[in-house]
């Protein structure tokens, strides 16, 4: 009785009762409640199934009925990291609290690894002969399918230390809107065996993906490769070294399938992406990957002609004349093109130095230099005016200590069983 009571009220108000109680015909509460759960699924079953967006592809089929989130499930190494763990789908045993309910699902495929040269700031001149042979190599490798002949997949540009080859390959970049993905020899070796390998297949297909998500041309830029993968004297081979080259082998002969490891699917076809080499010497790599079919090579080796008119564009800033210019390049002959960029560094030590005594001297340089950078309240510093007798001072300076490094070999010294 004292339920009933209690109940009464909401009873009363309950669209199941009319507003006299107690009521002319009895009801069964148990039967009204299940009926209405019926009616909510019938009418939840005829609605249509609510897609993520009318514009996704998330949900598209493929021939075997899998969609994609599916399929990128299969070619992950972890569900959990690679794909994603949504709370209330994954048991909070495996997603956790500690990094956030919910994994960001393309995450891997948002990271910045491309190059856009947005710091390459001034007018540099770009070699006419190295700009045709970056160009036509890009080139031929876009519209590979347009010409009846055999394309090497990588274009191979050594050449002697420090005359600006990967500098001109950056600037051609810029000039021909190219957005490539860049590494460098570092990178080529682990103490995992297979990472540098695999690492080099996911670079390419992100280079694909700008082609094909971007709609910008990108390739593969690997710099100073001999240094990673160049045999010298009694170097040992490894393993990564081994499955570094196979995988450059097999890229070159099928870059239109590359797997970083997943199920292969039929579908799956990769942009063909235009590889480039730097190096020194590429004699010291295995030669079937430098053999015609798969690298074409080009030694650069800047003329007289070439050497004044970069430097003139690194000094014409500096009101610096062409024939001041050619001055300096004949004074110092047989040196690399970043010979000439140290000798405009070497001539601001001076001033650099001067400044720091205004600053308040070296001593308490450490503290105040750091927290005025933050706050903006360095004193300005005024650069010295180029002249040809400082820049020739400077080259004076820099060829004395090359002289001492080979003349002065102190290791003959400390190790006396060393060979000549």
């Amino acid at each position: 009785m004292a339920l009933c009571l209690h109940l009464s009220p909401w009873l009363c108000k309950s669209q199941f009762f009319n507003s006299q109680f107690p009521p002319k015909k009895p009801y069964n509460l148990i039967s009204i409640f299940c009926s209405k759960s019926d009616e909510i699924k019938d009418a939840n079953s005829n609605k249509e199934k609510k897609k993520l967006s009318q514009q996704s592809s998330w949900e598209a089929k493929d021939s075997e009925g899998k969609d994609y989130l599916y399929r990128l499930g299969a070619e992950a190494d972890n569900m959990n990291i690679a794909v994603g763990a949504k709370a209330g789908v994954i048991d909070d045993l495996f997603t956790g609290n500690f990094l956030g309910k919910d994994s960001d699902i393309v995450f891997d495929y948002r990271q910045k690894v491309t190059r856009s040269f947005e710091y390459l700031q001034g007018d540099y001149y770009i070699a006419p002969i190295f700009m045709d042979k970056v160009a036509c190599h890009i080139v031929k490798n876009y519209m590979v399918n347009l010409l009846n002949i055999k394309v090497p997949l990588i274009l191979g540009i050594w050449g002697g230390k420090g005359q600006g080859k990967t500098f001109q390959t950056e600037l051609i970049f810029q000039a021909m809107g190219v957005e490539p993905v860049i590494m460098s020899a570092g990178e080529l070796e682990s103490e995992r065996a297979g990472e540098p390998g695999k690492l080099i297949r996911e670079r390419y297909r992100t280079a694909s993906q700008v082609v094909q998500n971007q709609g910008k041309m990108s390739c593969l830029m690997i710099n100073d490769i001999d240094a990673g993968l160049g045999r010298f004297g009694n170097t040992q081979m490894t393993v990564n070294n081994q499955i570094v080259v196979g995988t450059l082998m097999n890229i070159s002969d099928n870059p239109t399938r590359v797997s970083i490891g997943q199920v292969w699917r039929e579908s799956d076809v990769t942009n063909r992406i235009p590889i480039i080499f730097t190096g020194n010497d590429f004699s010291t790599l295995y030669a079937p990957l430098i053999r015609d079919g798969r690298m074409e090579k080009f030694y650069w080796q800047p003329t007289q002609e070439d050497i004044v008119n970069i430097v003139h564009r690194m000094y014409e800033k500096d009101g610096i004349t062409k024939d001041e210019v050619v001055t300096v390049v004949k004074e110092f002959p047989n040196q690399a093109l970043d010979f000439y960029g140290a000798l405009r560094s070497r001539t601001y030590d001076r001033f650099i130095l001067k400044w720091v005594d205004d600053f308040g001297g070296a001593e308490n340089l450490g503290k105040r230099l750091l927290k005025q950078k933050k706050d903006g309240k360095l004193p300005e510093f005024v650069p010295p005016k180029q002249t040809v007798e400082a820049l020739l001072e400077s080259g004076y300076a820099l060829i004395k200590e090359q002289n001492l490094i080979n003349d002065t070999k102190l290791s003959k010294e400390y190790l006396k069983n060393i060979d000549n």
